[in-house]
Order: structure tokens, then C-alpha cells, then sequence
């Protein structure tokens, strides 16, 4: 069933959403889901279609229960509006965000781009999101049901980089009664200077802050550091000394690249689109690769979550067997469709059963 309707996605739906621009194929996409669940029956219906029940699919990361590995990465709903329209589709995470602590429109438009020869995207959307009253407002409202949320958080990109601590601290602060495990983002491309956040000192400074916060709680949650896929392995050991050190629970390989090695698309073309993120397929043995590396080095002392084009069940396979423990997916949902998180889960529990014969 899952590759009838994956076949109808893309000989149909695909083309019709790729006609339009990412951005308004996005708010189409959630505009159709939720007109769906307000009809009759509707949630029924999709439940039926997507959504995949079986404890074997059940996983304990992090402390967190998990009804299935497979997440929304952040990104898709930056400001926890269509939690409940994404839970329908069968995800068993999702992560809202990057939320900052005040609203910002992000970069101007056009800001996200496709690569069909590549099945990637470029974007440079600049943590565009309500900030994080907004949000919170909203996870207040949100009846859980199993599902595992994430907070993804950032800075305003007026923020001076040496002040950005206390923007991390703000949305910790507030977001900690409503979602379940935070995210440090400081390995986005698109905001200035970001990502010298990924240094040694300023990392472990920024890390060891939330930390203490954290533990002034009576129930600590987690807290997972995403990282680029354009570190070099000595950055990675430093980064796997750093999660130890700092006691995070984890880490989320990967993030965008700012690489454009190894395109199909004409240089012409990406000069046009000009700076941003890449993701999809171009990341897929990127990010496994990260995975592995760092699984290596983990000490078995912090989870990985693994993303970073998975655009079939067998590149989720790939980095569960490279050591993630769970895994997210973004692009792969908007090039292979909803089918896709079913496919994997489905692929998952006959992974399951394959070795329990063995």
C-alpha cells in the first residue's frame, strides 16, 4: 500500500507542488493536511493510511520514550503550529523550531530553492519563526499523547555572538516546561557568525551554562548539541570530548552543508541561488559517515541522532546501523512524500525480525 501512495505523490501531487516555490508548496502542503483533519473522519482516515503501531518500534533514548525512531527534524514547523497535523503522518518525534526569543522574519524571499538533479534543497531561511512566547504558547495547548517533542533553539540574529548565550538561556528558560528535550542549533549557515559558536571555548562556555540551568530543575531534561557536516574529524573528536565533558545527552548529525562539491546542478544555477544550506541526497553518506565517526567515539556516553538525506528505508538502515539511535527526516519528506515514514518504520520492524532469526 505505502507504494501506491508514494507512486501517486510523485506522478501527481509532486509535480502540482513543484510548480510553486518551496515556501508556498510548504504552506500548501500544511494548508491541505489541516483542511483534511477538519473534515469528518479525516484523521481517521490518514492515521490509517500512515501511522505504524508496534512495540517493536518502541526505543528508550536519551531517558525519553520514543513510539517509533522516526522524527520530523526541525525546520518544517518552526513555531509549533501544525504539531498535531505532522503527528497523523506517523512521526514518533518532532522537533519545533529554531526558536529564537524574539520574533524575526528571517532572510528576505526567495530563500529556499530546489535541486531536482541533485533531490536537494538550498536554503537560507535565517531562523524566520514568531519567537518563543509564541511557541510556548502553543506546546501549553498541545495534548501530547506519546508524541516526543523537541525544542530546537537559537539566537536573534541581532544578537552580538558574545552575548549569545543569554538568547540560548532565554528559550531554555521558557521552553522547559513544554518540550521534552532542547536542541543547542549553532551549526546553521544563515545566521552571521553562528557557527564560531562550534569553537572549543565558546561551545563548551555556552554548553556548561544550559547545563547548570538544567540542573537546577528537580527533573533535568535533555539537552542534544546539532552539528555541521562540514566539521573536520579533529573537530569532531573535539566535539564528542565536549558532549562527554559537558554531560549533554547527545548529539543531532547532521545539519546543512555549505558545500556544493559534487553537484549535478549547473554552477550557473547555484551562482543564481547563491549562499545557504544543502540538504538531501548530496548529505547521505556525509551524515552517515559523522554518525559512524562519532558512534566511535561516544564511549557509549551520549546518543546521535542521525539526518541528512534519508530519502528511502534503506538510507535510514544505513545510519541506524552507523550507530544513530533514532533518526529525523525533512527534504526526504518533501521529495519522496508521506509514504516515506511509513516505509521506514515498516522496513525497521522487518530489520527486527530478521534478527531475532539470525
Amino acid at each position: 500500500m505505502p507504494r501506491s501512495y508514494s507512486r501517486v505523490y510523485k506522478l501527481f501531487l509532486k509535480p502540482l507542488f513543484f510548480l510553486l516555490s518551496p515556501e508556498s508548496a510548504h504552506e500548501l502542503v500544511i494548508w491541505l493536511l489541516e483542511l483534511i483533519l477538519k473534515i469528518p473522519g479525516g484523521e481517521w482516515l490518514l492515521r490509517k493510511l500512515w501511522v505504524v503501531e508496534s512495540a517493536a518500534l518502541e526505543k528508550n533514548v536519551a531517558g525519553l520514550h520514543f513510539i517509533n525512531p522516526v522524527g520530523l527534524a526541525a525546520g518544517f514547523d518552526k513555531d509549533a503550529k501544525h504539531i498535531h497535523a505532522m503527528s497523523v503522518l506517523g512521526f514518533g518525534s518532532i522537533e519545533v523550531g529554531t526558536v529564537t526569543p524574539l520574533p524575526q522574519p528571517g532572510n528576505d524571499r526567495p530563500r529556499s530553492f530546489r535541486l531536482p538533479a541533485d533531490v536537494a534543497l538550498i536554503n537560507r531561511m535565517g531562523f524566520n519563526n514568531q519567537g518563543v512566547d509564541v511557541v510556548v504558547n502553543r506546546l501549553r495547548q498541545f495534548e501530547r499523547k506519546g508524541l516526543i517533542i523537541g525544542g530546537n533553539i537559537g539566537k536573534n540574529k541581532t544578537t552580538p555572538i558574545e552575548n549569545a548565550t543569554k538568547d540560548y538561556e532565554i528559550c531554555f528558560e521558557k521552553l522547559f516546561d513544554y518540550v521534552d528535550y532542547f536542541v543547542v542549533n549553532v551549526s546553521s549557515p544563515n545566521t552571521p557568525g553562528l557557527r564560531a559558536l562550534q569553537e572549543k571555548e565558546p561551545l563548551t562556555q555556552l554548553l556548561v551554562r544550559l547545563q547548570e540551568l538544567n540542573h537546577l530543575r528537580p527533573s533535568p531534561k535533555p539537552i542534544l548539541l546539532k552539528i555541521a557536516p562540514d566539521l573536520t574529524f579533529t573537530q569532531l573528536d573535539e566535539i564528542a570530548e565536549i558532549v562527554i565533558s559537558t554531560g549533554l545527552a547527545g548529539v543531532i548529525a547532521t545539519n546543512t552543508t555549505i558545500s556544493r562539491a559534487g553537484l549535478k546542478t549547473a554552477s550557473g544555477l547555484l551562482e543564481k541561488y547563491g549562499a545557504g544550506g544543502l540538504s538531501g541526497k548530496p548529505l547521505t553518506d556525509r551524515a552517515t559517515e559523522i554518525i559512524r565517526y562519532l558512534k566511535s567515539k561516544s564511549q557509549q556516553k551520549f546518543a546521535i541522532i542521525g539526518v541528512g538525506g534519508i530519502h528511502s528505508s534503506k538510507d535510514a538502515l544505513h545510519k541506524l546501523d552507523a550507530g544513530a539511535d533514532i533518526i529525523q527526516v525533512y527534504t526526504g519528506l518533501i521529495y519522496e512524500g508521506p509514504s516515506l515514514i511509513k516505509k521506514i518504520n515498516r522496513a525497521i520492524l522487518r530489520a527486527a525480525k530478521t534478527d531475532k532469526k539470525n
